[in-house]
């Protein structure tokens, strides 16, 4: 299978951090932005990096924008500019635009000009670090809907040293063990038979209330 790709508009810290992950992830990217330095400092960790103003409509068609499966509008402190790269890429019939909004307006003209999708990244990140800290001592949390979620819990010391059938876990706590994650590898064919370790963590889902009872 082809790997992805991706054009980033505006390597401010929330561009360059996207850019730099869909590097690491195996997708071909490419990051555009006005100011040399920030297309200087992304250069080794993408695909392409490239000095362009994208007020300009002009530098559209040298990018080759067509062939893109995705676009990243992370631009917020030009208004003209978020536009732009947001039409612009849609013109091109890049599938999917995800831009970034710095207010409610904001968002509401960038839905209007066609993006898929509108973020507000401090937004969501503050809800995340509050959700965290009302679910405690999970590593981290991702809701799944308002009732059910999905957690990181490292194992508790009294589970160390016990089998998942041992424990019977889904018939005791109400929840289910998706997945086992050790370091950066993450093992999803979990072995009701495996002897939990103080280093691993696991992925649970469950019920909010339950998921909060577990901890």
């Amino acid at each position: 299978m082809a790997a992805k790709s991706f054009v980033v508009f505006g390597l401010g810290q929330f561009g360059s951090s996207v850019a730099a992950a869909l590097g690491k992830n195996g997708c071909e990217v490419l990051a555009v932005d006005i100011k040399e330095e920030r297309v200087q400092d992304i250069a080794s960790a993408v695909t392409y990096a490239v000095k362009g103003d994208v007020t300009d409509p002009d530098i559209y068609e040298s990018l080759g924008l067509n062939n893109m499966d995705g676009a990243i509008i992370a631009i917020t402190n030009s208004m003209e500019a978020s536009v732009m790269a947001t039409i612009l890429s849609k013109e091109a019939g890049i599938p999917y635009v995800m831009a970034k909004a710095s207010s409610d307006t904001h968002a509401i003209v960038l839905r209007k000009l066609g993006a898929d999708r509108v973020i507000f990244p401090e937004k969501e990140m503050g809800y995340r670090v509050a959700r965290n800290m009302v679910f405690g001592k999970f590593v981290d949390t991702f809701e799944l809907s308002d009732r059910f979620s999905m957690v990181e819990l490292a194992v508790p010391s009294s589970w160390v040293g016990k089998s998942i059938r041992s424990l019977d876990i889904r018939r005791n706590w109400g929840v289910n063990i998706i997945a086992i994650k050790q370091g950066e590898d993450v093992d999803v064919s979990v072995d009701p038979d495996d002897i939990l370790r103080p280093d691993q963590v696991l992925l649970l889902v469950g019920d909010n209330a339950k998921l909060k009872k577990i901890r």
